[in-house]
């Protein structure tokens, strides 16, 4: 079958598609799936470059997200038949993550543990499902599982444009809150402000600190003045210490992740004395995927999607994530022969 195939770690130059990778053989307790979409993550990146402590076994197919069509049932397995359309949990049960520790949704064919199932509702396209998981599940739990995001809020997101970014620009539109989206370009940002947030920030060209200062006034730890209510920041490295002088007295920071460094600068003075509520938050569950799904069918949130391509251009998909070139998801269809 037709995969892309990361035979060592390295740069984007050690992923080939094949067409010749083996077809997953039915086992106990799982069903095959004919992969129907795969969105990828900035993990796949990280599953690429290899990451200290975790012994990915090689050659792997990568993508975390798919979604597609169940084609073959194991006998142990009920409740499912051929034919059904299907969103996977990307955590197997006894393995760990799909396009991490066995092959992902980037192949015509994956090996899916039963308990992996989500059945997808009547109105969701295989794309939208395929865009959830990883990104949305993550905000999903982050922002909505949490609570801390109320209506009226000033919330400000960093790296609003890529997936988990875009994913709580729109969760946390819905929530009501004042959103405010930080962007690595003015295309960016005009896109995010086409996507409903209320306000952006170009990084590249202004320090968000500054601007939280010039619009909503310098956090004034007594008369609990300025500042926002929540920063949402998975980048860590150098945006942390002026997130921890952007929140207003009381305001929480979410965490879900550290793009830009696990081991920033810290100044603990900020959250005593401001009072701050740092709230961490870790990967997501099936509920968070449910709910999202019903979501997209009631056509309440629709994820966006920077492009969809085949599997022939998915190296080059992913080197837009790399280079952060996208706004949303990238969703790869293998079966697809062309762009869309």
């Amino acid at each position: 079958m037709k995969a892309l195939v990361l035979s060592e770690h390295g740069d984007l130059d050690q992923l080939t598609v094949v067409d010749d990778h083996p077809r997953p053989q039915l086992a106990a307790g799982h069903v095959v799936l004919k992969v129907t979409a795969s969105s990828y993550n900035y993990h796949d990146l990280f599953t690429v470059n290899g990451m200290p402590g975790i012994k990915v076994p090689l050659p792997i197919v990568p993508g975390l997200d798919l979604a597609g069509e169940v084609t073959e049932v194991a006998e142990d397995v009920s409740g499912w038949q051929a034919g059904d359309r299907v969103l996977v949990h990307p955590r197997h049960p006894e393995k760990g993550l799909m396009g991490e520790m066995l092959d992902g949704g980037m192949a015509e064919y994956a090996l899916v543990h039963a308990s992996q199932l989500i059945r997808i509702p009547e109105g969701v396209t295989d794309v939208q499902a395929a865009a959830l998981p990883v990104a949305y599940g993550t905000a999903h739990r982050m922002i909505m599982g949490k609570g801390e995001v109320k209506a009226g809020d000033k919330v400000l997101i960093l790296g609003a444009s890529g997936g988990v970014g875009t994913a709580s620009v729109v969760l946390c539109k819905k929530l009501g809150a004042h959103v405010i989206a930080a962007a690595g370009s003015d295309e960016k940002c005009q896109a995010l402000l086409e996507m409903g947030a209320d306000e952006v920030i170009n990084y590249r060209e202004e320090n968000f600190l500054d601007w939280v200062k010039a619009h909503y006034g310098k956090p004034h730890r007594l008369k609990g003045t300025g500042g926002v209510d929540v920063v949402i920041n998975f980048t860590g490295g150098d945006t942390w210490a002026p997130t921890l002088r952007s929140v207003k007295l009381g305001g929480a920071i979410l965490v879900c992740g550290a793009t830009a460094g696990y081991d920033p600068k810290e100044d603990l003075r900020f959250i005593w004395s401001f009072e701050l509520r740092i709230i961490g938050s870790n990967s997501f569950r099936t509920e968070d995927f449910e709910a999202l799904l019903e979501m997209c069918a009631a056509g309440e949130i629709d994820p966006p999607v920077s492009h969809v391509l085949p599997l022939s251009e998915s190296i080059e998909g992913l080197r837009k994530v790399r280079d952060r070139e996208v706004l949303g998801k990238i969703v790869i269809e293998p079966w697809a022969e062309v762009a869309r």
